[in-house]
């Protein structure tokens, strides 16, 4: 038994290895846009700008309004997102918050494109169905104030390990969701 999930870790490692750009060792070293990172970590293999995966996973993948662990939460196109954002969700902290762990979001040394592990975020849909979020944001170090308008949840099959730390701050993102 330990044999048969040793390996079967290995040929995960392997294959997100595989995938990943010249010189980052895990996934959490990519640097480059919110898509190729959340094709990667989800196994949704969804191309083209992130505004579009919704509409391109209707018949290949199950998608809905309920978060699960390994699901891309598919952003839609507005004026702040001009082409959408895709997001892994990596944890599950409460019914309207949860972590999820992406790339391409806040500025990091001055620069966009980094992986951020387990950020907030939070529903603020009147209808408790995740087409409203608010997104925590490095620049402003809390929660961020505008209201970015989502599709849903991406159902993959095939989550990488690496999406939530060891670690979680579950206080932090209650407090950032609802003490503001």
């Amino acid at each position: 038994m330990f044999a048969s999930m040793l390996r079967g870790a290995l040929c995960l490692s392997l294959a997100v290895t595989a995938t990943l750009p010249a010189g980052a060792r895990t996934l959490l070293d990519y640097t480059g846009e919110c898509v190729p990172f959340a094709r990667t970590a989800s196994g949704v293999q969804i191309y083209g700008d992130a505004w579009t995966w919704w509409d391109q996973a209707k018949g290949k993948y199950e998608r809905g309004h309920v978060p699960k662990v390994g699901a891309v939460l598919a952003m839609a196109k507005s004026e702040r997102l001009r082409l959408g954002h895709v997001a892994v969700v990596s944890r599950i902290v409460d019914k309207r918050v949860l972590m999820v762990t992406h790339a391409n979001w806040s500025r990091i040394g001055g620069t966009r494109g980094q992986v951020e592990q387990d950020v907030t975020l939070f529903d603020v849909s009147p209808d408790n169905d995740w087409t409203q979020v608010k997104v925590w944001y490095r620049d402003s170090d809390g929660l961020g104030g505008s209201i970015y308008p989502a599709h849903g949840f991406i159902y993959g099959d095939k989550p990488v390990a690496e999406l939530s730390g060891k670690s979680p701050d579950y206080v932090g993102s209650l407090i950032d969701a609802y003490a503001r």
